[in-house]
């Protein structure tokens, strides 16, 4: 009887945490409708390298890069985004910048080890589109405040998103 309360139990939780990790998220979401998702594999890394200096500084460490923009028009789907990215970064990411008008965002979260940040994640939401940027590496933490409080990640996903879509028929530029 315990066992079956504590399979249960773990069952339950493993349904809860399902968007706890940007591989879920990512493998989740990405053949939803509308959504545009994007993977960097590294032997493309060099050419994100030219989109800005930031983004050359960013590659040079970086081990994943992805990105995904999905539709938001409507306050239910901008909750639920809302929700999952809350969920997904709560315990496990640090917060360094946040930006909320009503039900929009803007925030950048970290994870660390020691003294440097090990992955950025890069959610916004303006009522029309969400997206997340996210990289691994390993990043220097100083740079990372500098861009999130210039707002120069705004630059990046535009140019990852230019630069991707301009050489993918189909996809509209933002």
């Amino acid at each position: 009887m315990k066992k079956l309360i504590l399979c249960s139990v773990l069952a339950l939780l493993a349904s809860c945490s399902t968007y706890n990790s940007i591989d879920s998220f990512y493998n989740a979401h990405k053949n939803d409708d509308e959504v545009f998702a994007l993977r960097v594999p590294q032997v493309m890394f060099t050419l994100v390298r030219g989109i800005s200096p930031e983004m050359d500084a960013l590659v040079g460490t970086t081990k994943d890069l992805r990105y995904m923009q999905f539709p938001s028009s409507t306050e239910a789907q901008t909750q639920f985004l809302n929700r999952q990215m809350n969920t997904m970064t709560g315990s496990s990411f640090i917060e360094v910048y946040r930006k909320n008008e009503k039900s929009k965002r803007n925030v950048v979260s970290i994870r660390e080890r020691r003294n440097s940040v090990k992955e950025i994640l890069v959610y916004s939401n303006n009522n029309l589109n969400g997206s997340f940027l996210y990289f691994n590496g390993d990043f220097d933490p100083e740079m990372v405040k500098e861009l999130a409080e210039k707002n120069k990640f705004d630059n990046i996903t535009s140019g990852l998103v230019n630069q991707f879509s301009a050489k993918t028929p189909g996809i509209v530029n933002e």
